[in-house]
């Protein structure tokens, strides 16, 4: 879409930096000229024809931060990708792997655009949108100096790192954590912080040499090629070189007829014919988007799984499992959980007993960390033959809202522990556990993880708890399930499908009833503790609402 004129009594300010963008260029810093190159910008839109009038003006690709809820933005609404149904069965691992769209297309041509209309229009959870722009190599000295005189080929297949891009597609496909690259444009260089892209029903990738790499090709399960006239795509290229990097026309038309025309021609035109799709138009093809759309909703169907279902009737009858630990049943601890199971026990005294038991269970789940023998001298000067801890860090991750309770306990024991979460709930419609949100500490896959959770009813939420730290490389033998009350059928689905992982808890209790409720249990844990409002129904509400 065209940018919106500057109006006649707005000043004329510098250039702004340049943006990413398919063949990055070195921004020519020439504040002088800038009210000539918005005109040219005018000028430019007026070349464009009003196709998708309305919509916002390109936006760059970006990965998904760590640090940002995952959402997208669109010219109707933001789309929050949150609520990622399970992308395991009851054994804890993949079915099938997420549905990988290409999207190749000559410079300019709407391929970004074209791709958040697939993605707007498919209106499904956990869709990541990865773009090429992101593995540029990173340049030697001497090809520096040549892009600093407009000189280097960005538009060649030599300039981009496929061996990355095909290692971090199959692991996003996967269901792996990965981690991308943040190209700097003006430095041609990658920046030291790498972007986390995790979690994905669909992976849409675009880019200039989609088609180009024959592995790249083999992970692409449907390739769309944004064909659009060479004179359009020209125009935009102008207009976005113009006016958001602040270079001249002479300059931008030398490396379009030097670099950018003759790649299309040799690289990216050929590809065409490996496309299952031709996108005519680009985003003006409303009729070629929706059969996409369709396309891919019919292989997300085949996708679908139903976990709480085969969780509740899969291998309950066994034996309780060797990796389960639950604290010795003193009268000590009977007594607390007398308080804390009576409906009438008051909320103060609820928390109070709760916390004290949340504090016994850490401690006794430290026990099982490893130590290694060590010698110490004590203020007598005299050796002390101990032990001390073997891990590099240990890291709390708690899933929301009850597992948030048990931080403080942990941080009471664990000095400078770090913390974790994880949001999951259940989808009222399918029953089934939904990721919503995580943020993990970097470089978690080298600590030893205690995930707390108060109450496991089936286990739908802990395994998909720990089925996220495996996808981010922690080892199943290093994760440590913590809960104050689980039922037998939640410890038999998480040993199960995850027989490495130790389960620890204070107390097991034998069924679950027609709704997943743990009896005779201990009641909505948040409700009772938050001291918010229960079910209508006075049901135990969070085990189904939360997942646990």
């Amino acid at each position: 879409m065209a940018a919106p004129p500057a109006s006649a009594d707005t000043p004329c300010s510098p250039p702004p930096s340049p943006a990413a963008g398919d063949g990055p260029d070195r921004p020519v810093a020439k504040s002088e000229a800038a009210c000539e190159d918005r005109s040219n910008v005018e000028a430019l839109d007026r070349l464009l024809p009003p196709v998708g009038a309305g919509r916002s003006p390109r936006k760059r690709t970006t990965s998904q931060c760590k640090s940002e809820p995952p959402l997208l933005r669109t010219s109707k609404r933001t789309i929050y990708t949150a609520g990622r149904p399970p992308w395991y069965n009851e054994h804890g691992t993949q079915s099938k792997e997420a549905f990988a769209i290409g999207l190749g297309g000559g410079s300019a041509s709407g391929k970004t655009t074209v791709a958040r209309m697939i993605i707007e229009a498919l209106d499904v959870p956990w869709v990541v949108l990865l773009s090429m722009d992101s593995f540029y190599k990173v340049l030697t000295r001497q090809q520096q100096e040549q892009a600093a005189l407009n000189n280097y080929n960005f538009d060649h297949p030599d300039a981009f790192d496929f061996d990355l891009i095909v290692s971090t597609l199959q692991k996003l496909k996967q269901g792996k954590s990965v981690k991308v690259p943040v190209y700097d444009f003006t430095t041609h260089s990658r920046k030291k912080d790498w972007k986390t892209l995790y979690g994905a029903n669909v992976i849409i990738f675009e880019g200039i040499m989609a088609f180009a790499d024959k592995t790249l090709l083999e992970l692409l399960d449907m390739k769309i090629f944004v064909d659009t006239d060479s004179d359009i795509r020209l125009v935009r290229r102008l207009r976005r070189d113009i006016g958001e990097r602040g270079r001249d026309i002479t300059g931008v038309i030398k490396q379009y007829n030097k670099f950018v025309k003759p790649a299309f021609d040799q690289y990216i035109q050929p590809t065409m014919r490996l496309a299952d799709i031709v996108v005519p138009r680009g985003s003006g093809n409303a009729v070629a988007i929706d059969l996409i759309v369709q396309h891919v909703h019919s292989q997300l169907e085949e996708r679908e799984l139903s976990v709480r279902a085969a969780l509740a009737s899969a291998h309950q009858c066994h034996p309780l499992p060797q990796t389960l630990s639950v604290l010795k049943s003193t009268p000590q601890v009977r007594g607390m959980h007398t308080i804390i199971r009576d409906k009438e026990t008051s909320r103060d005294e609820f928390i109070f007993y709760s916390k004290r038991l949340m504090r016994l269970l850490i401690e006794h789940a430290l026990s099982f960390l490893p130590f290694q023998d060590c010698v110490v001298q004590t203020p007598q000067g005299q050796d002390y033959a101990g032990k001390c801890y073997a891990g590099k860090q240990i890291t709390g991750v708690s899933i929301l809202r009850a597992g948030e309770t048990m931080e403080p306990a942990l941080r009471a024991v664990c000095k400078d522990v770090r913390i974790g979460t994880i949001l999951i709930q259940t989808n009222q419609l399918t029953g089934e556990p939904e990721l919503h949100y995580l943020r993990l500490p970097k470089d978690i896959s080298d600590d030893h993880v205690i995930l707390m959770d108060c109450t496991v009813s089936t286990g739908a939420a802990a395994m998909m708890a720990v089925r996220v730290l495996l996808d981010h490389d922690v080892p199943e033998d290093k994760i440590f399930l913590l809960s104050l009350l689980m039922a037998e059928m939640g410890v038999h689905s998480v040993a199960y499908a995850f027989p490495r992982v130790r389960i620890i808890t204070t107390a097991v209790d034998k069924r679950v009833n027609d709704l997943f409720r743990i009896i005779p249990g201990i009641g909505n844990f948040g409700d009772r503790y938050f001291g918010t409002d229960a079910a209508p129904d006075g049901s135990d509400e969070e085990e189904v609402a939360w997942a646990s």
